[in-house]
């Protein structure tokens, strides 16, 4: 029986053909529509070996998103410092750390963080739901409209959409996924510190051949994933991280 074409759940939208670069057409379309506030958010590390899921969620002023187009020379050095922003995995590590301190100085951010432990316990699909619900609890303010990476929120109260490849679409997407690889790849710097034979610093968690071997050599650390296949044949195993902290709760 042929296999059905995957189809993006009711709620995303599909990615258009062709290359695509953020822009603030879907933001603009939020406060167009009586939406005070617009947060794109996105998560980074799902396939990665080692580490937390890591998410945030950015508001960018509905004033600075207003002023896309105009003259008003109020916005027009915010506008210039972010028109670099793009998904993070076309940014090399020096320039998401420079745009991350531009998104920050223009926007409100939060992060949300799902260990490699509560990963490994409620499943893959759950943490990201739950890494990016904590993310956008932890702006000062909820927002009044959301813009997703690739899915949806069900537990998330307000309104919301999601887009196919919205990294890659729509602007506070596109910083929220820069925010959260720059804020992993800080915890995954600090990790190498107390276990240097993964060489977290280099890799950020993810499964190279030099990370592979150190897992075949030395086993897991508490900071793998021991759900994924790579983890389960290691050899001997360290203790994981407790888990008893991280709730599921969203």
């Amino acid at each position: 029986m042929p296999r059905r074409p995957w189809q993006p759940p009711t709620g995303v939208l599909p990615a258009p053909p062709g290359l695509l670069i953020p822009d603030w057409n879907y933001e603009a379309a939020a406060l167009g529509a009586g939406h005070a506030t617009v947060a794109g958010c996105d998560e980074v590390g799902r396939g990665a070996l080692a580490g937390p899921l890591m998410a945030a969620a950015v508001i960018f002023p509905a004033a600075l998103i207003r002023a896309v187009g105009a003259t008003d020379p109020a916005w027009a050095d915010a506008l210039a410092e972010l028109t670099a922003v793009r998904d993070s995995k076309q940014l090399t590590a020096a320039v998401r750390v420079e745009l991350d301190g531009c998104i920050r100085r223009q926007g409100a951010v939060g992060l949300g963080a799902v260990s490699a432990a509560l990963c490994d316990r409620i499943g893959m699909g759950a943490a990201n739901r739950l890494a990016l619900t904590r993310a956008l609890r932890a702006l000062s303010a909820p927002p009044a409209f959301v813009l997703i990476d690739a899915c949806r929120l069900p537990l998330w109260p307000g309104p919301q959409l999601g887009l196919i490849r919205g990294d890659s679409r729509a602007v506070s997407i596109a910083a929220a996924s820069i925010v959260a690889k720059v804020a992993r790849d800080r915890l995954l710097d600090g990790y190498a510190a107390d276990w240097p034979a993964y060489a977290f610093a280099q890799n950020k968690g993810y499964g190279t051949a030099t990370h592979l071997a150190a897992l075949r050599a030395h086993g897991p650390s508490p900071h793998h994933r021991r759900s994924f296949a790579p983890i389960r044949s290691a050899g001997r195993a360290i203790p994981a991280e407790p888990d008893w902290m991280e709730p599921s709760d969203g």
